[in-house]
This record gives structure tokens, C-alpha cells and sequence, in this order.
């Protein structure tokens, strides 16, 4: 005999009852037709309140001893009994149902949504990535193509650093305002356009091609800081640096899926059609986030309760709830803001030059062809992509054993920048490709700690304010990416060598683990 417990309300319905389905539990069984008879001496009145397992549904008994058939029906118990009927609203408890009823309906645990966001967004970011990466293989022959210099195949490389940089305050700030979803499509259809755009560009002038870079650079530039606003609202602080390892990972492995792929379907397609290929992802990923992701937990429809409870005791609190952006007086004059600006500013001088250079270091140092460069450069960042992943969940790790959010970051930071300094230094003493491979993939793989380093700790700092800031960090730092990208072409054209310039970057590396060690603050600042 199966009972129904838990009652919370009656209520007479002279008609067909009308009624909308509660959401159910992952515990919760859902038997679309179950019809259950029973006397009213197996049915608490509703004054009991009883409950089984923490859910509960309504019932109701006149006390009379009156026959009782029911129907469960999507979290609905239906009474009959003289041409009258009681519906109730439940969530559902059963006991004593047969196993064989039971297996009619399995429980299928269902994926948490922001499982679903995350891993939406490491699919953006890898296009991101991919298709910068695409013009990083093919300006080899493009530049063979319309005798470019080494100087300008710098310019080239970093002219979309130059939209970059004026957008990533403006599209951290439309994310803040307007959410990650609408922003971060909009920017991810942009750069498909101009991704399309690019070899058509090139083959019209020079200041076209330009042009196109620079509209490529302006829809990217929004990429990180709108994935700075979107996370923190939907994985909790102790969640976060996972999120962020994951995202980023997708990021790195767009620097493989490209530097692999972008070479085949260059040698079956052309360069139009490779350029073609990627913009085309794009505007599929488009259709796939606007139908299952929202900008803000809460506004999702399907969110189980249990999991938004989670995610919104787990954001930062903050004692003052701030209206108003602050002043960029009041942002430069803390200094924990600095920490995380100088941390930026030599993460992007050191990212972008082995991005934009890596496969022409190979060609130039060690005389490989282009696919074999790929297969060079693409190793780096695969690794880079797992040891993402693996900081942000040792992170995560060490401040749920009690480890200060302060103290985490600066660990993490120290080996994201010391470890490739040492790594630029070791490289001279390469004498194969090989060689240096492994040291670039040393350097890589230790670099991507700074996603838990510097990269969350804008979150920490001001989580209300993390799409602006981080926008407004990252854009300084694009600055020192578009000296680092063309100083580098200028170096090689003048020394003939990359060495003294990693040696430079070295530098800069260790530099700047003292300035952020020293000032770096996990506490609440913006808010």
C-alpha cells in the first residue's frame, strides 16, 4: 500500500482541477499515471503536517473512514469522493510503490546549469583564441605572399591589440550593466565577421587589412572581462578558480586546435576558406548560448533550487552595497589594484609574444616548416590548457582547507611568473626543436597559474565591479602587448635573434613577483 505524506493544503474544486507542476527534486519520482486506493485511515489529515524526506504534499481525510482513490499525477494527488473532488499541490513523496513501478520511472541525475555555462564558455573562449591563432599560422604565407617585412609582419600581428585595447573597458562595462549573455554573443559575431573578412582584406591594401585586425581586435577585446563578469555569478568563491581553469583551458586549447588544424585546411581549402571555416563556429556557438544560458542564475528556468541556493550563498558579500562605479582616482590609489595591473601588464608582454612569435621563432631559429612549426607551437598550449585546469582546482583546494584568499593568489602568481622566467632564461641552451619545445611548454604550463593568481583576484577585490575592472586592467595590459608584439619584430630585424628580447621578458617576470607579493590583498575593496 503506498502512502502519501507530507500534507501542506486542500482546497475543493467544483470543476477540472487547473494547476501548474511544482518542480521536483533530483530525489523526487514523477509516475505520469499512478493511481493509488487506499481507506482514509492510511491518510493523515491535513492538520498532521507529516513529512517523508524533506518534501511534501497535500492530502486530505474527513475522518469518516471513506474509500479513497487517488492520482499522482506531474506532483498533483487528486481526491474523489461524492462528485466532489480535493486537489492538492506536492512534491511528490511515495512510499511503498513497487520496485518494478519504481524501475518504470528512473531517477536520472540531472547536469547542474552551470555545468552547461561553463562549458559554453570554454567553448567561446576557445574560438576566441582559434581564431586569432589563424591569422598567427597563416601570416607565414601570406607574408611570402605580399613580400612583407619582418617589422610589419609585427604591425600586423598586433594591430588587433589596437581595438583591443579601447574595448575591454567599454565591454566590461556593458557586461556589468547589461549581462554576459547579450554581450558576449554580440562581441562573438562580430569577430566571426571580421575573422571571415581577413584574407579578403589582405588582398585589397594594406591599410584594409588594418582595418579588419582592428575590428577584430574590438569585438575580442570584451571577451575576458565579460567572462569575469559572468562567472562570479555563477560559481560560488570556492568554485571559482575551477571555473575560471576550465574557461581558460578552452582558451589554451584553441591556440592547439588552431596551430594543428589551420595548416590541413589550409592545404585543402585555401586561406579564404580556413578564415571561412572558424567564423562559421562562431555563429554556431551563437544559436547553441542564446537557447541555453542565462546571464544570471537566477533567471534561469531551469535551475534547480538546491543548485542556485548554492550558487548564491557562495558569492562574495559585501557590508555596503555600492551604486556607483568608483573614481579612478579612488582605483589607482589602492595599491592592490596595482598589484593586479603590473601582474597584467607582464602576463599579456609575455603571452603575446610567444603567441604571435612562436611558429616564426621556430621557422627563423631552427628552419622547420610550417606544419612542423604547428606541431611545435601547439604543444605548449595544450599542456598550458590542463595545467589551467589543475591551478584553479588547486586553488580552490587549498581555500576550502583554510589557506587565505590572499596568501593562494600569491602562491599561485609566484609560479606563474617565475616558472616561465626561468624557462625564457633556459632557452638559449636549446640546441634542437625538440629542446626548445619542452622548455616553452615548461614555461606555458607554469604561466597559466596567474588565471589564479592575478586573474581571480579582481573578483575577490570587487566582485560587483570585475567585468570594468578587469576590463581597465586588461587594457593597460594590451598596451605593453602591442609594445611587446612589435619590439619583438623590431629586435629580430635589428639583432637577428630572439634571445635578448626573452631575456628582456625574463626580467620583467620576476620583477613583477616581488611588486605583486608585496601589495597584492585578497579583502574587499569595490563594492
Amino acid at each position: 500500500m503506498a502512502s502519501v505524506r507530507s500534507c501542506v493544503s486542500v482546497k475543493p474544486a467544483a470543476g477540472p482541477a487547473r494547476y501548474r507542476s511544482a518542480r521536483l527534486g533530483a530525489a523526487s519520482l514523477e509516475p505520469r499515471s499512478l493511481r493509488i486506493s487506499a481507506s482514509s485511515s492510511s491518510l493523515p489529515s491535513a492538520a498532521d503536517g507529516c513529512s517523508s524526506r524533506g518534501v511534501g504534499c497535500a492530502a486530505s481525510s474527513n475522518g469518516r473512514g471513506d474509500g479513497v482513490t487517488g492520482l499522482v499525477t506531474d506532483g498533483v494527488w487528486s481526491r474523489r469522493r461524492g462528485g466532489r473532488e480535493a486537489v492538492a499541490m506536492c512534491s511528490a513523496s511515495l512510499e511503498g510503490v513497487s520496485r518494478s513501478a519504481a524501475a518504470a520511472v528512473p531517477s536520472v541525475p540531472a547536469l547542474p546549469e552551470r555545468v552547461k555555462a561553463v562549458a559554453l564558455m570554454a567553448a567561446v573562449m576557445l574560438l576566441c583564441n582559434a581564431d586569432r591563432v589563424v591569422m598567427s599560422v597563416a601570416v607565414v604565407p601570406l607574408a611570402a605572399q605580399y613580400g612583407w617585412s619582418s617589422s610589419f609582419v609585427g604591425i600586423v600581428q598586433s594591430s588587433f591589440l589596437w581595438g583591443y585595447v579601447f574595448s575591454s573597458m567599454v565591454g566590461g562595462a556593458l557586461a556589468d550593466k547589461y549581462g554576459g549573455k547579450k554581450v558576449m554573443a554580440g562581441a562573438a559575431a562580430l569577430w566571426s565577421l571580421a575573422t571571415f573578412l581577413t584574407p579578403w582584406a589582405a588582398s585589397q591594401s594594406a591599410v584594409v587589412l588594418l582595418a579588419v585586425r582592428v575590428l577584430f581586435g574590438i569585438a575580442e577585446g570584451v571577451a575576458f572581462p565579460t567572462m569575469s563578469t559572468f562567472l562570479p555569478k555563477w560559481f560560488p568563491t570556492h568554485e571559482r578558480a575551477t571555473a575560471v581553469g576550465i574557461s581558460m583551458g578552452g582558451f589554451h586549447l584553441g591556440n592547439v586546435v588552431s596551430f594543428l588544424a589551420t595548416p590541413i585546411i589550409m592545404s585543402h581549402i585555401g586561406l579564404a576558406g580556413t578564415f571561412a571555416f572558424f567564423a562559421s563556429l562562431g555563429y554556431m556557438w551563437i544559436a547553441v548560448w542564446l537557447l541555453n544560458v542565462e546571464s544570471d542564475p537566477i533567471d534561469s528556468r531551469t535551475i534547480s533550487k538546491s543548485e542556485l541556493q548554492l550558487i548564491l550563498a557562495g558569492r562574495s558579500k559585501s557590508k555596503v552595497k555600492g551604486d556607483k562605479f568608483p573614481s579612478l582616482r579612488e582605483v589607482f590609489s589602492k595599491m592592490g589594484m596595482w598589484a593586479i595591473i603590473v601582474a597584467n601588464v607582464v602576463n599579456n608582454w609575455g603571452y603575446f609574444v610567444l603567441l604571435s612569435w612562436m611558429p616564426v621563432y621556430f621557422k627563423m631559429v631552427y628552419d622547420v616548416n610550417l606544419k612542423q612549426a604547428a606541431w611545435f607551437s601547439a604543444i605548449p598550449w595544450a599542456v598550458m590548457a590542463l595545467s589551467g585546469y589543475i591551478a584553479g582546482a588547486s586553488a580552490d583546494y587549498l581555500i576550502k582547507s583554510g589557506f587565505s584568499t590572499v596568501r593562494v593568489r600569491k602562491i599561485m602568481q609566484s609560479i606563474g611568473f617565475i616558472g616561465p622566467g626561468v624557462s625564457l632564461l633556459c632557452l638559449r641552451f636549446a640546441q634542437t626543436p625538440s629542446v626548445a619545445a619542452v622548455i616553452m611548454t615548461a614555461a606555458l604550463g607554469l604561466s597559466s597559474c596567474s588565471q589564479a593568481g592575478y586573474f581571480c583576484n579582481v573578483q575577490d577585490i570587487a566582485p560587483q565591479y570585475a567585468g570594468s575592472l578587469h576590463g581597465m586592467t586588461n587594457g593597460i595590459g594590451v598596451v605593453a602587448a602591442i609594445v611587446s608584439t612589435v619590439g619583438a619584430g623590431y629586435f629580430v630585424q635589428w639583432l637577428g635573434s630572439f634571445q635578448a628580447f626573452l631575456t628582456l621578458t625574463a626580467v620583467l617576470y620576476f620583477s613583477a613577483t616581488i611588486f605583486y607579493n608585496t601589495y597584492a590583498t585578497g579583502d574587499l575593496i569595490f563594492d
